[in-house]
């Protein structure tokens, strides 16, 4: 008798300011669809609330970088606090991208402050291991794109989505066993 494929749920969460958010969002849409028995949502802090986060099975904030995450997206997600003690985040997979006007600009300060977020409520984090993109583009702390959005930040974006999908899914497997 074979097993149903897994049902797993990414949800992808940004602020979208600028035009360098949405594009990397939606790579880390398509990369997470790439796992079977994946559904994705993609939606910035506009159209959900925090409660949409212990939905999922997998979480990918994204926040442009401004000297850390935008003041918008901090007031987001200083709405999940009530979390901490119920703590419905425990165990999900987790991990964040971020894009910035410079290379030099604070990228790994606002990827290290959402990940800090995601450590603060139980969250197991994903990083990007190294690749030979990661010369131009990204940081193993999550996807990074610096000054106009290229192929090479989607594709790292892509490889995120992927991997915590596929991380996602084998921890929910796992559960099941």
């Amino acid at each position: 008798m074979s097993r149903p494929e897994p049902y797993v749920k990414v949800i992808v969460v940004f602020h979208d300011r600028g035009r360098m958010m949405r594009p990397l969002a939606e790579a880390v849409g398509r990369g997470a669809g790439r796992v079977a028995g994946t559904a994705v949502e993609v939606r910035t802090i506009d159209e959900v609330g925090p409660e949409a986060l212990a939905a999922a099975d997998g979480i990918i904030l994204g926040s442009p970088n401004w000297n850390g995450p935008t003041g918008e997206f901090k007031r987001w997600l200083d709405g999940t606090g009530v979390f901490w003690e119920e703590n419905p985040l425990v165990g999900k997979v987790g991990a964040a991208f971020t894009s910035a006007w410079s290379r030099q600009a604070g990228v790994e300060f606002t990827l290290w402050s959402l990940l800090h977020f995601l450590l603060a409520h139980g969250v197991i984090i994903v990083g990007l291991p190294w690749s030979e993109r990661m010369r131009v583009s990204g940081s193993y702390y999550g996807a990074a794109a610096s000054g106009e959005v290229t192929p090479d930040d989607l594709a790292q974006a892509e490889a995120l989505g992927e991997r915590v999908a596929a991380v996602a899914r084998a921890l929910k497997l796992g559960r099941e066993a």
